[in-house]
């Protein structure tokens, strides 16, 4: 496992008792989401294939109504609150796509969503979950700061939390990804999968070693900043730096008493990678020009890694292409070969 630089000293305070996550929740998750989400394709690349001499297939998340997987999370821990948590409203912190996510769900449902963001969330991201209803608020430079709003408003007003990833109904969510990977490459020998939170790499990794225990579960993250990596390299939750990076949905904290995804990630998770801005600009690259595909840093992370070198598939693979949602301008200047 490639070892992460830390950017702060460890915590002092201890790791919280781990909730676990099954597959019979992943399960359920599955056809409690059914029709309010896409089953979305599982794409063979020629050219990664070519490159790595094994199979490679997309599973292009990027095909869901927000261009993002987080719908799935989203949704499933919405659709399982009562009708009373219901009525309150909605409120999340988010670098994106998450409050993406629940603002959809919210409009789906008819209910109320406040969505908690910092300074650093980029302000395409920022104007499509104002188009879908939600209010926004800004807050500090990092989403510890905007959870620091969210915990007032639940305190305060009431609203009900549907936390980023840190979540067992979130993570169940993301797990369908796991048992449709399955069902349509049977076979599959290893999964590439953006790393930030974890709710994604924890459910997919549950459903997968539960289904087929040999295949390996590769994170992949980007160098600046990367908060699970640097917490299974301490042996517990970290304070990280949030900085800038073309992965932006990958960027934040995975919150000190992290009780569902850190233990999941850590005895899961067989390799962690990162990757440097100029590796994350040339996956978005080459699935513009090669893939056809327009996909964000942190969606391009698979392709990033498999170009780099940094992995190397032995039997069929599956990458998570998890989002779509970049700036039109930052996505014109990548793909034309302008520096990271």
């Amino acid at each position: 496992m490639t070892k992460p630089r830390l950017f702060t000293a460890e915590a002092e305070r201890p790791v919280a008792q781990p909730v676990t996550v099954a597959l019979r929740e992943i399960e359920a998750a599955s056809v409690r989401i059914s029709g309010r989400v896409e089953r979305t394709p599982l794409a063979p690349s020629v050219s990664l294939s070519r490159l790595c001499g094994h199979p490679v297939h997309l599973k292009l998340e990027t095909r869901q109504p927000i261009g993002a997987f987080k719908l799935r999370g989203a949704m499933n821990a919405v659709l399982m609150l009562t009708e009373d948590q219901r009525r309150r409203g909605l409120v999340t912190a988010s670098t994106g796509n998450h409050g993406r996510a629940v603002a959809y769900a919210a409009r789906e449902l008819g209910l109320a969503a406040t969505i908690c963001m910092s300074a650093l969330v980029p302000a395409n991201k920022v104007e499509a979950i104002r188009a879908l209803g939600a209010e926004i608020r800004i807050v500090g430079r990092s989403q510890d700061d905007a959870q620091v709003e969210v915990e007032r408003l639940v305190a305060e007003h009431g609203l009900s939390p549907i936390p980023p990833f840190d979540d067992r109904d979130v993570v169940a969510g993301q797990g369908t990804i796991g048992l449709e990977l399955l069902a349509d490459l049977p076979e599959l020998a290893c999964v590439l999968i953006p790393l930030s939170g974890g709710g994604l790499a924890a459910g997919i990794a549950v459903a997968v070693k539960a289904l087929r225990p040999s295949a390996r579960i590769i994170g992949i993250s980007m160098e600046r900043g990367a908060a699970m990596a640097a917490a299974i390299a301490a042996g517990r939750p970290v304070p990280v730096l949030e900085e800038e990076t073309l992965a932006d949905s990958l960027g934040g904290g995975i919150g000190l008493a992290n009780r569902v995804t850190f233990a999941l990630c850590r005895d899961l998770a067989d390799e962690v990678v990162l990757l440097s801005e100029a590796e994350i600009a040339a996956g978005i690259r080459h699935a513009a020009l090669v893939e056809n595909e327009i996909v964000e840093g942190a969606g391009a992370v698979g392709i990033a890694a498999l170009l780099a070198g940094k992995v190397h598939p032995q039997g069929p693979t599956a990458l998570i292409v998890s989002g779509r949602n970049i700036g039109e301008a930052v996505h014109r200047r990548i793909v034309s070969g302008a520096a990271a």
